[in-house]
């Protein structure tokens, strides 16, 4: 029997394959690989109270930010709460605290590329990464910066600690080991927002073709970049760091400055890709450094 490990991505608010709310709110399960990531929508908090006939209600007006902390302080009977998803006006979800807080919609990221060497070690035979409504971009980086771990593994090379840097360049919530290693709870939960962080490396292009006798590689835009950016040319051979000297329109071959977003098809020269297939190329996207 071959053994499978999960090593990345958002965990669920239960354990992963095992959240209700996906499959209440869109009837799509997410132990069938249909996760909806409800858990990630958007949500109101109001305060509530238990009536004497055991019903909870929701005070009024709803929080405008939801600090358990705050909210919790002081009171002698543990805090309930309503949670509303902005596309389902009136209906409330209750969402309980007790003395150790509440720990719903809040997870940190599971990242565990830097215990690849140990699952391999023990006989793990795939390594499962998680990317329900991400995009190819992303499916294809973090995969890339898992095979170099792997990799690395079995050629007896020592981790390499800059495959984690790749992984923070991703969006995520915060990252933990889960239960790869025993930590505190404020270690697997976030507790500051909800909200992915910032990415510091945006998807700007697919790669459309190259014109290797005239030295072009076309590009279709999926967001903005420009000349003298900071860009990566990802490919399953290898990446490739550049910064554009000059663009132009692929339709006539204007010289501009830069692609203003989706729609745009330009080309770059093609001088430091000229080594790797148009095969690879075909499955090319490039990133650009926003930081």
């Amino acid at each position: 029997m071959e053994l499978e490990v999960f090593v990345h991505g958002a965990l669920c608010i239960a354990y992963s394959g095992r959240c209700l709310l996906s499959g209440y709110m869109t009837h799509r399960d997410s132990n069938q690989g249909a996760c909806t990531n409800s858990c990630r929508w958007k949500y109101q908090a109001h305060e509530a109270k238990e009536t004497v006939e055991g019903n909870i209600i929701a005070k009024q007006p709803a929080l405008e930010t939801f600090d358990p902390a705050q909210t919790s302080a002081n009171k002698s009977e543990p805090p309930i709460y309503l949670l509303q998803e902005a596309g389902r006006p009136g209906e409330y979800l209750p969402a309980y605290e007790d003395e150790h807080g509440t720990y719903i919609m809040n997870s940190k990221d599971l990242r565990a590329v830097q215990h690849v060497q140990r699952l391999i070690n023990i006989g793990v035979d795939s390594l499962k990464i998680e990317g329900r409504t991400k995009s190819y971009y992303y499916a294809a980086r973090t995969a890339q910066v898992y095979k170099q771990a792997i990799n690395d593994a079995l050629a007896g090379r020592d981790f390499n600690m800059q495959l984690m840097d790749e992984l923070e360049g991703m969006a995520n919530r915060g990252y933990t080991e889960g239960f790869y290693r025993r930590h505190v709870p404020d270690e697997y939960q976030n507790y500051e927002t909800g909200n992915s962080r910032s990415e510091n490396q945006l998807f700007v292009a697919d790669i459309e073709s190259i014109d290797r006798e005239n030295n072009r590689l076309f590009l279709s835009a999926k967001n903005k970049f420009g000349i003298n950016d900071k860009l990566t040319l990802l490919t399953p051979e290898q990446n490739v760091e550049f910064s554009a000297s000059n663009m132009q329109l692929s339709r006539n071959g204007a010289a501009c400055d830069e692609a203003s977003g989706s729609g745009y098809r330009v080309s770059v020269p093609a001088d430091l890709v000229k080594h790797i297939s148009d095969a690879a190329l075909a499955k090319g996207l490039l990133v650009k450094t926003m930081r």
